[in-house]
């Protein structure tokens, strides 16, 4: 039986109007790190945020990789706190089906990429936070435990007390449904753009998984 759901948050859950992450690299990333003292490569960068390399490549261009991560987090945060005051960052119209789910009983959790910080921030500005029984972004004591490794999905099951087969795992990515197959969890994709191989049940709105968990109460 399904006693909890895990969520994504960026793209699943919230959007970011013109987002794209070669963009992002452009206008936050590379002044960072030049800051920094370092230029990491578009498709080094790229790779490193999409897990084809893990965060700690970084230190191959000399630098501790929780301080360059932690430096771009922060420029993150100024970044979407100019996107929410420009009203750039918005929830999606099913965000209103998390409510039905905390009817149901079940426990919710976000993981994200995203540092904490930022995914509080984007969770608060939407009054989603409180719907959440944990919240994780990643971790700088494991920075390779971003998805798709299934460290973040692992250490909410383990916060709420849950087997990976009384949770499902909601997300938009390839890397979701990576991280949540490598966990155990029943992987749900919310296919808000592209729809990728290897997910358990596809939807296209949040009341389409609510609808499915209450058949699996039938």
């Amino acid at each position: 039986m399904i006693k909890g759901v895990i969520f994504d948050v960026d793209e699943t859950l919230v959007y970011y109007e013109g987002y794209s992450l070669k963009e992002w690299y452009e206008k936050i990333a590379k002044p960072t790190m030049k800051k920094l003292g370092i230029l990491i490569d578009w498709e080094t960068f790229r790779k490193m945020a999409k897990g084809e390399l893990p965060r700690s490549y970084v230190e191959e261009f000399g630098i501790d990789h929780v301080t360059f991560w932690k430096a771009l987090d922060k420029a993150n945060r100024r970044y979407r706190e100019e996107l929410l005051n420009e009203g750039k960052i918005r929830t999606y119209d099913d965000v209103e089906a998390i409510k039905e789910l905390k009817k149901l009983g079940l426990k919710l959790a976000a993981v994200s990429n995203a540092s904490q910080d930022n995914t509080e921030l984007v969770l608060k500005a939407f009054n989603l936070l409180d719907y959440f029984d944990v919240v994780y972004g990643k971790d700088y004591t494991y920075l390779d435990g971003v998805k798709p490794n299934p460290y973040l999905i692992n250490k909410a099951l383990n916060t709420l007390g849950l087997r990976p087969d009384e949770a499902i795992l909601v997300g938009d990515s390839d890397l979701d449904i990576i991280a949540g197959k490598r966990a155990g969890v029943t992987v749900v994709q919310i296919v808000r753009e592209k729809k990728y191989e290897g997910a358990d049940y596809y939807i296209q709105n949040l009341w389409e998984l609510v609808d499915l968990i209450k058949r699996s109460r039938c």
